[in-house]
């Protein structure tokens, strides 16, 4: 939990989320990055290079000429293939077989990709030392696939034909996942990051009710955390203990439709006061100037900051495809100061 005064929010009246609030109370067998942002990557349909170059921005931003740092935690994650299978339930008329499961995790550890580039940009920025302080390798959590209920084609493992109509072999399929994504990690030998957990990829329990807690516990046993971000009023999102995750971060999904009102941001962070959850932040490319959207990332900060998430909550990044890389780079004077906003709350949590 992140210490600190209320530096953010100067009125007292409306703050929900008080200093001693300490979402879940469960134990962490890692340290869970205070701000999370999501990577997409792995898909052929995406057209970003998570190059080196590309990470620059979301490690650090320079403010009146020094190096700031930014986000500490960084979730791979990917929900089809862009061949027509779906990592998750809903995404796709067919589900992800092991092959696609085996070339998503290879894609995450590829040479100047995704973790290596990360961990690149990292290492660039340290040895400039261009950045004052102690600094703490960044955190990585990978996101493991749903095993889709009932799917037969999936593959084998041990010689033995997957049937995703049995929990078992979804189970199975899942510690193969794991175990194979912990391999790859250690063979990296990264010196700047370190692999803190797993993320579940269903936003929903309607799948995982039976399933889940038995990831939880493999996952637990070697030591990592289990993550998870269901959406606004998803299946199951106030269960999320019974099902076995540790670090829950709430969707208010108010970003995406104008449609959806300003309330539904107070409701999302009153809901997960009630649920003992941490909050996401959410944007993508239309939150840039020239496409009209800006407020609505606004809108998050306002509410964020008047109940207090950003001083006593882990916040996640939701950022759709790089909107925050495009912010970073944008000419445009709106879009700079809805980016210093941005890196200014982040800056000053990372402080804490």
């Amino acid at each position: 939990m992140i210490v600190c005064s209320n530096s953010y929010n100067k009125t007292g009246e409306d703050i929900i989320f008080k200093e001693d609030f300490e979402p879940g109370n469960f134990k962490h067998y890692k340290t869970v990055p205070n701000d999370l942002v999501l990577i997409y990557d792995g898909g052929s349909h995406r057209n970003i290079k998570w190059d080196k170059n590309h990470f620059s921005p979301y490690v650090f931003s320079v403010k009146e000429g020094e190096h700031k740092l930014l986000f500490d935690g960084f979730l791979f994650l990917e929900i089809k293939d862009g061949k027509g299978r779906g990592f998750a339930s809903g995404y796709e008329k067919q589900a992800a077989r092991k092959i696609e499961w085996k070339n998503l995790l290879e894609n995450y550890f590829a040479e100047n990709n995704a973790i290596h580039a990360l961990n690149a940009q990292i290492e660039d920025v340290v040895k400039s030392h261009a950045v004052s302080g102690k600094f703490e390798k960044r955190k990585v959590i990978l996101s493991i696939p749903e095993p889709i209920p009932n799917q037969k084609d999936w593959g084998e493992l041990d010689n033995k034909k997957m049937d995703f109509s049995n929990r078992k072999d979804r189970l199975a399929a899942c510690e193969w996942y794991i175990e194979y994504a912990e391999q790859l990690f250690k063979k990296a030998n990264f010196k700047y990051v370190e692999l803190v957990g797993f993320y579940w990829l269903a936003e929903e329990a309607t799948n995982s009710r039976d399933l889940a807690k038995y990831i939880a516990n493999f996952i637990y046993k070697k030591g990592y955390d289990f993550y998870w971000i269901p959406y606004f009023n998803s299946d199951g999102y106030q269960e999320w203990k019974t099902l076995g995750f540790n670090q829950v971060y709430y969707q208010p999904n108010y970003f995406f439709n104008e449609k959806v009102p300003y309330s539904q941001l107070e409701d999302a962070c009153k809901r997960a006061k009630i649920n003992s959850m941490n909050m996401e932040v959410e944007f993508d490319e239309r939150v840039l100037a020239k496409n009209g959207w800006g407020y609505r990332l606004n809108d998050y900060l306002d509410v964020f900051t008047k109940y207090g998430v950003f001083d006593s909550l882990k916040v996640a990044y939701y950022q759709g495809g790089d909107a925050f890389f495009q912010l970073s780079q944008s000419k445009d004077s709106t879009d700079s100061e809805l980016y210093n906003r941005l890196t200014d709350i982040i800056i000053r949590r990372q402080k804490h």
